[in-house]
Order: C-alpha cells, then structure tokens, then sequence
C-alpha cells in the first residue's frame, strides 16, 4: 500500500521515540529529526510507509554503531512470551477449535511492536494476551483452514520479536513438513531475526530463512533472490503484522494476513475498527484509492 499523509505524523514520532531509545546524544536526535524531517518532505508517496521505517533506522545504527539496538529490547519481550506460551499451549490442547484459538493468540501477540510505540509495558502485553480470546475478531477462518489443507508449502511470515513466541502456537496447527519461516535479513526496530527464532524454537518446527532486508515489512524488491524465489514457490503464504501488510496488500499471491488493527490508516484501508483482529486474505482487500 502506499504512504498516506497521515502516515507522516506517525513516521516522525517514530523517529523521535527511536532516536530516544537508542541513545542520550541530543545532537544525535536532533540530527536525526533533521533528516527525518527532509526525508519525509522529499519521500514517494508511492511507496509503502516500511520504507521510509528502512532508511531511518539504518541512519541510526549507523550513527550509534550499535547493530542491533532494541536486542535488550527484543529479549525482554521474547522473555516475557515464553513465560506466557505454557498456559495458553495447554488451553489450545483443550480447545473445540484449536485452530482458531492459535490465530486469535498469534493476533494477540502483535501487540509487540515498538515501531508503534516504545513504551510498551509488560501490562499492556498481559492485558491483551488474556482478553484474546475474547476480544472483537474479523476473520475468514474457514478460506483459511482450506487454503491450509490445500498446501502442499507454507511460508509463513514472520513479525517481530516476542510476538513470534505466539507464532509458533499456529505453526504447530500447520501440517507438519510444509512450513519454511521467514525473519527480517537484518535487525530493525524490535522485528525478528534468526535468534529470536532459535529462541521461539521454531527451528525446531520448520526451516528457518531470513528475506535478505532489513525493511521493517517485506518489499519483494528490496530482498534476496532465494527468498523471493521461496515468495513466488509457495502454496500459501501468511503474513504477520502491520508491516507485512503494508508492503504486501497488493501483491498477487496467494497471501493471508493476520495483524491487529492499530492505526486509523490501516482502519479505513481495511475497512474494520482500530483494534480488530484481522485474518484476511488478500484477495479481499479493498482496492486502494489512487
């Protein structure tokens, strides 16, 4: 999808909070904003709003030489899933529709996402993982448990850090030798690389690839030949998270998106509330306005 003006607001509180985040070097944020600033003022509204998340956060590791960040950032919350995942593995044991309990939870765990705020609490996490079940859902859940049976190869897209915990709670409801999952190639806001993967245990359930970008979503273009290669192959491909739907929405494929609404452009874009829970396909998303 492209980059509304209202995206614009959210881009340069993104960059503030981050550069926030990241370092105590005044000069360093007002740097950055300066940029950021010129960048937005500049920037193709064409292109999907991850792209412009891509450059500022690549501008600042460059300037603090820190790799990775929000790594301390990404711990806690893998940290605080894991203590999580046993009770609500064990209610999907006993669950009518397990299925459906596992993408409610996955959506739930979507919540985890610092590119829309960085303060982000362990209550906040909390209170909704417990109200998943029970919190307003949109989904096509029997397209996507037949589109599940009709596969004979998943890729299954990842999100970020701590979410991906609840991930592997659908995973496990996908056919077994089917699954390859996909992180970010590179480390960007609190999203998942491989070693969040390693600590979800996925690779443990199904190979593991990186996309070859350190966009915070999926821009075909922007990633490796192998995982496009994987991309164009699949069966199946579900996509977790704002940022996946942002940069994929009008790919033709066939896509499934599963991400809590959070932001009143995505809201008007897929025609539900902000806070809905969303299970899509693609091919029911409205076309978007020129």
């Amino acid at each position: 999808m492209k980059t509304s003006l209202d995206c614009i607001p959210c881009i340069v509180r993104q960059a503030l909070e981050s550069s926030r985040l990241v370092s105590n070097d005044p000069a360093l944020h007002q740097k950055n904003m300066r940029d950021v600033l010129r960048w937005t003022a500049e920037m193709d509204l064409a292109q999907s709003p991850p792209a412009m998340g891509q450059r500022i956060h690549r501008q600042l590791r460059q300037m603090t030489g820190v790799g990775d960040p929000y790594r301390a950032a990404k711990d806690r919350l893998n940290t605080l899933a894991l203590e999580l995942l046993p009770a609500f593995s064990a209610r999907i044991k006993s669950a009518d529709d397990p299925l459906l309990m596992a993408v409610r939870l996955a959506i739930a765990g979507n919540i985890m996402d610092m590119g829309m705020t960085s303060k982000l609490t362990e209550a906040d996490v909390h209170q909704t993982m417990q109200q998943a079940l029970t919190a307003p859902f949109f989904g096509e859940l029997e397209k996507f448990r037949q589109a599940i049976d009709n596969a004979q190869s998943i890729l299954y897209l990842t999100d970020n850090a701590g979410e991906i915990i609840f991930d592997r709670i659908l995973i496990e409801q996908l056919p077994a030798k089917t699954v390859t999952v996909a992180v970010r190639g590179a480390p960007v806001i609190n999203d998942a690389t491989r070693v969040d993967a390693q600590t979800a245990g996925i690779d443990l359930l199904a190979e593991v690839i990186d996309n070859g970008s350190d966009a915070p979503g999926t821009i075909l273009s922007d990633c490796s030949p192998q995982f496009r290669r994987r991309f164009a192959e699949a069966d199946l491909i579900i996509a977790k998270g704002q940022g996946n739907f942002e940069t994929l929405s009008s790919e033709t494929a066939n896509l499934f998106f599963l991400f809590k609404v959070k932001c009143a452009v995505i809201a008007e874009h897929i025609q539900q509330p902000i806070g809905m829970q969303v299970l899509t396909a693609q091919s029911s998303i409205p076309h978007e306005r020129e």
